[in-house]
């Protein structure tokens, strides 16, 4: 079984059954571990808020990430045409998870050209809502993932999206991850069927989990990291 709980850098956690879901054929403990919670993030973030079509033009701003790894196959699984968004020397990754296009951050700019999305899932912060909102489609939508800064202020942007789509055409805002054992079904079978899989740029020792954090937080970390005891 795999899933997501609360405290589970230990050799032992609790787990709630209900997010709970069995590990699908030819998946490794450590891509098990990994693939919940970034899961949750991009699926919910396409299918439910993003409202993902076939044939849609779909950005994902953070592509090579944790979570924009997955985005980028489960946008690809639901038959959108997909442009990633990272820096040069993860290009290559992002284009054997399925990206149609991708674009170097650091090179050129996203936002402001002739090409335009019907949606954008935003993952990699740091971009006001106003340059995002430049590469949308008059009816797109724009999907904010996660939280960034302090407790306070790191979601300004998400509650200034959130604002703006009451006045605009657009559908702007984010929304909090939920767990649950039925969406881990669902990715089950795009993982058995190869449409999906976790990505794991390095595994650390259960002792060295601090130095794990730092590396994480370093923004260098390629996908997921996972713990091993």
């Amino acid at each position: 079984m795999y899933g997501t709980c609360r405290g589970a850098y230990a050799e032992y956690a609790r787990v709630r059954q209900d997010k709970l879901a069995p590990i699908p054929t030819g998946l490794s403990f450590e891509q098990a571990a990994v693939a919940p919670y970034a899961c949750f993030a991009a699926l919910q973030a396409l299918r439910d808020h993003g409202k993902v079509q076939p044939d849609q033009q779909v950005l994902v701003v953070g592509a090579s990430g944790a979570v924009g790894t997955f985005a980028v196959q489960l946008a690809k699984a639901f038959g959108a045409e997909v442009t990633g968004v990272c820096s040069g020397p993860k290009a290559d990754l992002v284009r054997s998870l399925g990206a149609d296009h991708v674009i170097d951050y650091t090179g050129q700019g996203f936002a402001g050209g002739d090409r335009k999305f019907d949606l954008v899932i935003d993952i990699g912060g740091g971009n006001p809502v106003s340059r995002l909102r430049r590469t949308l489609t008059p009816r797109g939508r724009l999907v904010i993932v996660g939280g960034e800064g302090d407790r306070w202020t790191g979601v300004h942007r998400q509650l200034w999206a959130s604002l703006m789509s009451l006045f605009v055409r657009q559908k702007l805002g984010t929304f909090i991850v939920k767990e649950n054992a039925r969406d881990l079904q669902f990715l089950n079978e795009l993982i058995e069927a190869g449409k999906v899989k976790p990505v794991i740029d390095r595994t650390y020792p259960l002792d060295a989990a601090p130095d794990a954090v730092r590396y994480l937080e370093s923004g260098r970390a390629t996908g997921r990291i996972a713990l091993v005891v």
